[in-house]
């Protein structure tokens, strides 16, 4: 079985103001980035059972038996019920165009969550044979997510801070405190962070332009 890693990426833009007397402060933009590596120890499998025909009772009564199958053979690999959840129903009609009838399809997604790894091959073979018709989504993760992606803020915060002292130090210039931290989520790709400090002269002295 291959060995799944996660990479979890937070970027940081970095804005230290710097001090003027008349002139609106200039800025200085700096990107850092915390990474944090982990080998997952839990995965999520979406499953679908899909029936069409003309008859919306049968139809039902061919997914819930569908169902009733995956639900047993969880059971029997022990996986618990709060590891199971059902994520939609649905039901919709079609009009053939050609034949000038309606038909309907019952769609029921469930996802299954596996905190024992090992149980993850059985367990897709086994969903197979109870009569799914689909797989739409295999997800592996941590159970740690949330202590990992705040190890990677932590690092991101600093690589941010890092690169502006060494920018500012050309300048003999050092940054002040952080006045704004702010995080801004996506779904996708890295997460930006605004990370705001003031920016004070150097005591040995330096110009400012």
């Amino acid at each position: 079985m291959k060995t799944f890693k996660t990479l979890l990426v937070l970027a940081i833009t970095t804005t230290t103001i710097m001090a003027q007397n008349t002139l609106p402060p200039p800025t200085i933009d700096v990107t850092g980035e915390g990474i944090v590596r982990t080998v997952p120890d839990e995965v999520t499998i979406s499953i679908r059972v899909e029936n069409t025909g003309e008859n919306t009772k049968t139809l039902k009564e061919q997914n819930d038996a569908t169902i009733n199958e995956v639900l047993k053979f969880l059971k029997k690999m022990d996986i618990d019920d709060k590891d199971v959840r059902t994520e939609y129903m649905n039901l919709s009609k079609n009009y053939d165009y050609n034949s000038k009838t309606y038909t309907f399809a019952a769609n029921q997604s469930l996802s299954v969550k596996l905190r024992d790894l090992k149980k993850y091959e059985p367990v897709m073979k086994g969903l197979l044979d109870t009569g799914i018709n689909r797989i739409d989504g295999v997800s592996f993760s941590s159970s740690n997510k949330a202590t990992l992606e705040s190890q990677a803020a932590k690092k991101a915060i600093e690589n941010a801070k890092m690169k502006a002292e060494e920018y500012v130090s050309v300048l003999n210039q050092s940054i002040g405190k952080a006045v704004l931290i702010s995080e801004f989520r996506n779904s996708v790709g890295p997460q930006p962070m605004l990370y705001k400090s003031t920016m004070m002269a150097d005591e040995s002295g330096g110009s400012q332009q």
